[in-house]
């Protein structure tokens, strides 16, 4: 199955998209993709996390989380 992209959040100059993407025995695992730039000079940064979550959502506030508060710190 292929993650599930939600929402992107403007931080500064990033976007953050948190993910998620089903497990088979029905949890979830939470990725966050960064971009910055435009065009030809952009960047994609994709951070997966280790945890297993129960639920969908709890993925996604994870991946949020994660995601600005790297944004925020660069």
């Amino acid at each position: 199955m292929t993650n599930m992209p939600t929402k992107s959040i403007e931080v500064g100059r990033f976007l953050v998209s948190p993910m998620t993407k089903p497990h088979a025995d029905g949890g979830f695992t939470a990725s966050v993709s960064i971009r910055s730039g435009r065009g030809m000079s952009s960047i994609d940064r994709v951070m997966r996390f280790v945890p297993s979550f129960p639920n969908r959502g709890a993925a996604l506030r994870y991946a949020e989380n994660e995601g600005t508060a790297w944004a925020r710190a660069h």
